[in-house]
């Protein structure tokens, strides 16, 4: 279990997660541990392009010109998980987990992760090697690595109101 869950567990912290690479394993590892409740409040798998517009309020417009792997998308997953959720604070990823799907600009591995919260967004991306499986894993290691970092220099923080789904249907 990584070090960033007994943080979790002992702050008044809510956490969010937004999907797409990872297929929900962020949210699974997140809640590894007993009382994870406590924390953990929402998370939402959205691997097609129509989840990420109907769930989290992508705009059609930025997934048409940037794509479904970009540090626009993955900022808009988070801040738009954070919103709906009413947590405070929200990790979305976006990325080629592979083996197919890449090409020479978003090659397989290139895995965008975004992490949103009252301070704003901050997102980076990092290319990860190995099967699809070793993959995934990393980008949530690496998204686990990024929240504990964010606690450590930041603290828990405040608390926002929920908002309504983006789409009512």
């Amino acid at each position: 279990m990584h070090p960033v869950i007994a943080t979790l567990l002992n702050s008044p912290t809510s956490i969010a997660t937004a999907e797409s690479c990872t297929g929900g394993q962020l949210a699974a590892a997140l809640t590894a541990a007993p009382g994870s409740s406590a924390y953990f409040h929402w998370g939402a798998v959205t691997y097609s392009n129509a989840a990420k517009r109907s769930m989290l309020g992508v705009s059609p417009q930025t997934l048409d010109c940037e794509g479904a792997v970009s540090d626009a998308v993955v900022r808009e997953m988070a801040q738009g998980a954070r919103r709906y959720s009413g947590c405070q604070m929200a990790i979305a990823t976006s990325g080629v987990a592979g083996p197919g799907g890449g090409s020479p600009t978003k090659p397989v591995g290139l895995v965008w992760m975004a992490l949103a919260s009252a301070g704003g967004c901050v997102s980076f991306q990092r290319v990860f090697s190995g099967d699809r499986a070793a993959i995934q894993s990393a980008a949530v290691a690496a998204c686990l690595d990024a929240l504990a970092e964010h606690l450590a220099a930041v603290g828990a923080p405040a608390p926002v109101q929920p908002s309504h789904s983006p789409d009512p249907s």
